[in-house]
């Protein structure tokens, strides 16, 4: 059963509490959010349990991409249409979509829990660094989908990353690379874009290159992202993304003969 499915089925409870359990009883009128003990829970539902993680993946995806977009005062259609695009992009179903709208509006609340649901994500991901950049680079990506990123926007996803354990030197590599492959049309293929979305310079050797570029394949292969607790859902982000830095890649080797 997929985690989708054991939320459905309702044994979500035995989850997780906290804040994340909160929002996802929230948007379901269930009471989620108390938990249960070690003795009591199926071991299934342990803690960095692939269905436990990728609950947590989306519930905190969406609650706290709603909580950006009204960083700056306002949310802006743009903003909306972007977050709606992921949800198309992830294929969710009717039922899965009305609670990725349900979670970004609990997301735009004035008293929502923002230090406790990342405190709660970053434990539910056990380290897992590859999960925390790619649920960063989806927050950015949102950001950035009015043409501009605001300042309070920034220093907002600034907080979001630190306090998810990555130093700011790999946040704003994120915010590089994010930027990158939202570049316009005419730039998107361009050598200039090729070498932002691999983070590197033009002196850079070619070993290096190759890798940088070993090393943002690996943290975006999807097979290995869906093993770590990504959601499944969410795997055509993931490929979508290998492919743009394969394509960087081979037109940066093709420039240098």
């Amino acid at each position: 059963m997929t985690w989708w499915g054991t939320l459905l089925g309702g044994t979500l409870g035995y989850m997780f509490g906290g804040p994340l359990g909160a929002l996802l009883g929230a948007i379901l009128g269930r009471n989620f959010d108390r938990g249960l003990t070690s003795a009591d829970r199926p071991s299934a539902f342990d803690p960095g349990r692939q269905e436990r993680v990728q609950a947590a993946f989306f519930t905190a995806t969406f609650s706290v991409m709603g909580h950006i977009a009204k960083a700056d005062g306002r949310v802006t259609s743009a903003e909306i249409s972007a977050a709606e695009a992921i949800m198309t992009r992830m294929q969710l179903d009717p039922n899965q979509r009305q609670a990725a709208i349900r979670l970004f509006n609990e997301g735009k609340k004035e008293d929502f829990p923002l230090r406790e649901v990342l405190a709660q994500f970053r434990h539910e991901c056990h380290g897992r660094r590859n999960l925390v950049q790619m649920f960063l680079e989806i927050q950015i990506a949102t950001a950035m989908a009015d043409g501009r990123i605001h300042g309070d926007e920034k220093r907002l996803l600034f907080f979001i990353g630190e306090a998810l354990g990555l130093d700011r030197a790999a946040i704003e590599h994120l915010f590089g690379f994010v930027g990158a492959g939202q570049a316009p049309e005419r730039e998107k293929h361009s050598l200039a874009n090729a070498y932002r979305i691999l983070g590197v310079g033009r002196d850079t050797s070619d070993a290096e290159i190759k890798k940088a570029y070993r090393r943002l394949m690996n943290q975006h292969h999807p097979d290995k992202l869906i093993a770590k607790g990504l959601p499944e859902e969410m795997i055509k982000l993931a490929t979508e993304k290998t492919r743009e830095i394969k394509a960087a890649y081979e037109l940066i080797k093709a420039s240098r003969g």
